[in-house]
């Protein structure tokens, strides 16, 4: 049998890919039929989640073995048949391709052809251009310094030598003017 499977993109609206591939095929072949259909890396993490017709998460198949508190079964690509886990037309799929920000394309099995058979997986449709494959992280974002002159927050008697290595001014406990009632309030 042959397994036609439909993928889609929540980031790009118009991107589309179309593979075709033999049931008996590993889950690591499609994962390499997703990888260069699309002109990703395939050094990185990934993971196929098998779905409910919601889209829930079920059995995930993992690129390597992978310790799991999960109720399910822990399964690899390489060692898993398309056919074991997905019988049915209109079967779901996600296929995590960025495990940092949990970035997923979304997989339909459209068609299962019977008596036919596929020698290796092939794209037959590509539409649109992929996503990025990794998203930079919150956070990662380069900070730009703060100059910290003598017109810091315009205090012209401001000293740089008061500051101490992560830019806090030291304070003065025996000063009993810190401590005065402030008759603004």
């Amino acid at each position: 049998m042959v397994y036609k499977f439909t993928i889609l993109s929540d980031e790009v609206d118009n991107f589309v890919r179309v593979i075709t591939i033999d049931s008996e095929a590993k889950f690591l072949d499609l994962h390499n039929a997703i990888l260069d259909s699309v002109g990703y890396e395939k050094n990185l993490m990934t993971s196929f989640f098998i779905c409910s017709d919601n889209w829930e998460k079920g059995q995930e198949v993992t690129l390597v073995e992978m310790e799991s508190s999960s109720e399910y079964d822990n399964l690899v690509m390489e060692d898993t048949t398309l056919e074991e886990l997905l019988v049915d037309e209109n079967q779901k799929m996600l296929y995590v391709f960025d495990m940092m920000s949990d970035r997923v394309f979304f997989i339909e099995l459209t068609e299962i052809i019977p008596r036919k058979n596929l020698a290796k997986p092939e794209c037959i449709t590509s539409e649109g251009k992929a996503p990025i494959q990794i998203m930079e992280e919150e956070g990662s974002a380069v900070i730009p310094k703060v100059s910290v002159d003598e017109n810091f927050y315009g205090d012209e008697d401001y000293e740089l030598d008061e500051l101490d290595e992560e830019g806090f001014g030291e304070m003065n406990f025996d000063d009993s003017s810190l401590f005065a009632e402030d008759p603004k309030f």
